[in-house]
């Protein structure tokens, strides 16, 4: 018998003659009794359990174990709780032991996209494109700055007062940035991005309306004839779910090399290493940037790069990789439209300290770059592929586009959600003759110009 059962087998037996408070004096304090009894009961299991030691060993049995003990400390502590009281309260002690306490409850639910922490006692969720604000809570700062330190330990992160600010992610792969005092004013804050374990597919996006069949058609042309592609758009308008959904069209015995700050792609081909950056260790060494990674990565023989996001040198980099044989490579950054996007990728280019003159810089673009697929989140939630546009060649100092398809609000419904039409603008790309030499036939009707669809 290891020592954590034993320890296991000595608090179910004699550990419960000696709780240290009274079933009388926990009915006394009326509400607080839940609250009193679940600190007592977490408390006691940290007192006799290795915790450490109950992470590296976490399943099913040991799960069972614990269970039955802390059954066991409800019914001598506590006997006239009801039932869903007793459920309720042996759920959230094994939440706080093998989970992230009262957050475990929120990351269950799969209709929440967004978990939102502004200190122990305001947590906001965004549900079906709307804010609302829940009824969980954390005991105090210290609590959730617990929670914060179970997740970040988990990938290999620390947060402190000498490192406020980090970002990692959840077992589901769901993005997390925590920023804690002296920069967090109102005690720690903890952003959630959720990302499920059964990522959308394709098939979700269209019945979602988030783009039109003839759009998809295009976008999967595009990537199986090894175009290059950015996607753009704002926070939270679906960039990396868009990333995700097209990244399916890339053929399965080509290799990938993708590269992000937190690892959330969920890519479905066999032949993909992953790369993911490192913060600086407390001594302020070790640190490696998704520059560093871009460059190492091309003496990986990839055959295609996906960089979660650019932004900042790192750009430079992609742009070359795009420009010397590594065709096919994606990227998302934020801008709220496709000239935007070029403007950003210029900005990103003169952070990577090379003085370039304009002109060159946008000759890079133009030659690098072939499609901008701009996403956006519109009034009330819904989030749609509001432009595709082409990028091609240069006349005098200015990268010329020429928008294939695009999204047009229309107006507001009584909901207080946006709504309109998807529209083809009659433009045939010239990237079409790659697609044509790939071997991709597209309908000779699909840039005819008309609606596509409406809301």
């Amino acid at each position: 018998m290891s020592r954590l059962q034993r320890g296991l087998s000595g608090l179910s037996q004699n550990g419960l003659s000696r709780l240290g408070t009274s079933q009388t004096g926990l009915e006394r304090q009326g509400s607080k009794s839940f609250e009193e009894l679940k600190r007592l009961i977490h408390g006691k299991l940290v007192d006799k359990l290795d915790l450490s030691r109950v992470s590296d060993l976490e399943g099913d049995t040991l799960r069972r174990e614990i269970r039955l003990v802390v059954e066991r400390l409800c019914d001598t502590e506590n006997p006239l709780l009801n039932r869903m009281e007793r459920e309720r309260l042996i759920d959230e002690v094994l939440d706080e032991t093998f989970g992230f306490g009262p957050l475990e409850v929120l990351l269950k639910d799969p209709t929440i996209s967004d978990i939102l922490v502004n200190g122990p006692h305001k947590v906001y969720v965004e549900r079906r494109g709307k804010m609302e604000k829940t009824d969980v809570r954390f005991r105090d700062n210290d609590h959730l700055l617990q929670i914060i330190d179970r997740i970040v330990s988990k990938v290999g992160r620390r947060v402190d007062e000498t490192s406020p600010m980090v970002d990692a992610r959840l077992p589901d792969g769901s993005r997390v940035n925590a920023i804690i005092p002296p920069l967090a004013l109102d005690g720690p804050t903890v952003s959630i991005r959720r990302f499920g374990s059964n990522p959308l597919k394709l098939e979700d996006l269209l019945n979602y309306k988030a783009f039109t069949p003839e759009m998809a058609m295009l976008m999967e042309a595009c990537i199986k004839a090894r175009l290059n592609i950015v996607i753009s758009g704002g926070t939270g308008c679906g960039k990396t779910t868009l990333l995700n959904t097209l990244s399916s069209f890339v053929p399965h015995e080509e290799r990938i090399i993708t590269i992000e700050d937190a690892a959330e792609l969920q890519l479905q081909q066999e032949h993909i290493v992953r790369l993911e950056t490192r913060p600086p260790n407390i001594e302020g060494k070790g640190m490696v940037t998704t520059r560093d990674l871009v460059r190492n990565a091309l003496r990986m023989r990839p055959e295609r790069i996906i960089i979660g996001e650019c932004r900042g040198a790192e750009a430079l980099d992609m742009l070359q990789a795009m420009n010397t044989g590594h065709a096919g490579s994606m990227t998302t950054l934020h801008a709220n439209t496709p000239r935007d996007a070029q403007a950003r990728l210029e900005t990103m280019i003169m952070m990577a300290g090379m003085e370039l003159p304009v002109k060159a810089m946008r000759q890079q673009i133009s030659s690098a770059v072939d499609v901008i697929v701009q996403a956006n989140r519109l009034q009330g939630g819904p989030r749609k592929v509001t432009s595709i546009v082409e990028v091609m060649n240069m006349e005098q100092d200015v990268i010329i586009m020429q928008e294939v398809f695009r999204y047009k609000q229309l107006g507001i419904d009584q909901n207080g959600r946006a709504y309109g039409q998807f529209e083809a603008s009659g433009v045939r790309p010239t990237f079409v003759t790659r697609l044509e030499a790939a071997g991709i036939k597209l309908p000779s009707n699909l840039f005819q110009e008309r609606v596509l669809l409406r809301d």
